[in-house]
């Protein structure tokens, strides 16, 4: 496979995604802060979701692809399991008596264990579950833990303990698996995860806070999961590599959780036109953000002030209509960006991914000129997509489980391959 994302709305070909398995069952409310939820889920309902959601994907993509079954056809081989077995082992992330068992169990379950955790079992009744492996349950928000920039592949560098397993998986995948045999690795954030890592002392970065308008251009979100030593990493990685961005638009957010991600206030919809969170994105917002730029062109880093995130977009030739998420009404807007509102994944240009229960947001598309589609409608083929025209389309999914994860389309998935526009 040849890696390719040189946009945030070209026609996608191929995604990766990861349908949530056991490791979100196994989760009980202690467990939530640590593992960064606000909720526990339910499984069953959640899959389906997700089943569901990747079926809308396929309406344009020809390729959806779980990052757990490429784990496990990297485990098939005698070799693949046992560079990651050992890379978990040196990082001290498997213990000397886990790590044998392990060694012989199938590529499928192996790689369903590695995800889901393996719960401690005790003897006695009525105790607190305990794990010789915590589960990854953030695992299904694909977007996070590498990034697809061109045509090379960032791992990224979790700002939680409880996510560091991630990226280490998705980096077997990317350096091991046949399909990205030949893809480039612009930088890997992975080489400091170990337990006793002090995160807020290394660089961090996360595939929410990374937005690709184009070939050359890069936004990069600095927030309470993406740090400025990483966003410079990051930069002097691409110089170095040699990739072909130029240009790098820092947007410093609020540290705020409703704010994790840049795209949790900021995404792409089409040509022209883009979804945000006003009191963030626009210049004199109550909580606006601070842009500046970083020209790759020149040594070293350094950082030249913009008036607002769509004012230096504009002098890069994107010219953007706002969309507000959740409306005009400040009440809806801070409502829907805290279920997602503004958090559209772009399957096309003017073609979009969006939580059904965003009702203002869904107006606000309307009334500029985007149809409504409800998934049952496609998925039941009451309604179709005229791909071949210029109509553009906001699809609603229900995700109403999915979304108490605190996730939208965006984040639950990573494009591999877009069409150039």
């Amino acid at each position: 496979m040849q890696l390719n994302v040189t946009s945030e709305i070209g026609r996608l070909k191929s995604v990766l995604v990861h349908l949530p398995g056991r490791e979100i069952d196994v989760m009980i409310p202690p467990m939530m802060n640590q593992l960064l939820f606000d909720d526990i889920l339910y499984g069953q309902v959640a899959r389906e979701e997700h089943r569901r959601f990747q079926q809308l994907i396929r309406f344009i993509a020809p390729e959806v692809l779980d990052i757990q079954d490429l784990l496990e056809e990297v485990l098939e081989s005698d070799e693949g399991k046992r560079l990651v077995i050992r890379d978990l082992e040196k990082r001290k992330i498997l213990g000397r008596k886990l790590a044998p068992a392990l060694r012989e169990q199938p590529a499928a379950l192996l790689a369903q264990t590695l995800i889901g955790g393996i719960p401690h079992e005790r003897d006695g009744k009525g105790e607190l579950p305990s794990f010789d492996l915590l589960p990854v349950p953030n695992y299904f928000f694909m977007r996070d833990p590498q990034v697809v920039i061109g045509n090379g592949v960032v791992v990224c560098g979790m700002a939680t303990q409880a996510r560091s397993r991630e990226s280490l998986l998705s980096g077997y995948v990317f350096a091991h698996h046949p399909l990205f045999r030949e893809s480039r690795r612009w930088s890997d954030f992975t080489a400091g995860i170990a337990p006793s890592r002090e995160h807020k002392r290394m660089p961090t970065i996360e595939g929410g806070d990374i937005l690709v308008p184009s070939r050359d251009l890069l936004l990069v979100g600095v927030t309470e999961r993406t740090n400025r030593a990483g966003v410079r990493q990051l930069a002097t990685s691409l110089r170095e590599a040699g990739s072909e961005v130029r240009t790098i638009i820092v947007v410093e957010l609020p540290r705020q959780r409703s704010f994790m991600h840049l795209d949790t206030v900021f995404t792409f919809t089409s040509r022209n036109e883009c979804l945000i969170y006003p009191p963030v994105i626009l210049p004199g917002g109550s909580q606006a953000a601070t842009v500046t730029t970083i020209d790759l062109t020149k040594k070293g880093i350094s950082y030249s002030p913009q008036k607002s995130l769509l004012a230096a977009l504009k002098k890069r030739g994107f010219d953007l209509d706002p969309i507000y998420c959740g409306g005009r009404s400040a009440v809806d807007q801070q409502r829907e960006q805290w279920t997602d509102g503004a958090n559209a994944f772009t399957l096309a240009p003017g073609i979009i991914l969006l939580y059904e229960r965003n009702v203002r947001t869904a107006e606000e598309l309307a009334a500029h000129g985007y149809h409504i589609v409800y998934e049952d409608d496609l998925l039941l083929g009451r309604t179709e997509l005229e791909t071949w025209t210029d109509t553009k389309y906001a699809i609603q999914m229900a995700g109403h489980e999915l979304s108490r994860a605190r996730g939208g389309p965006r984040c639950m998935t990573m494009p591999l391959v877009r069409e150039d526009v």
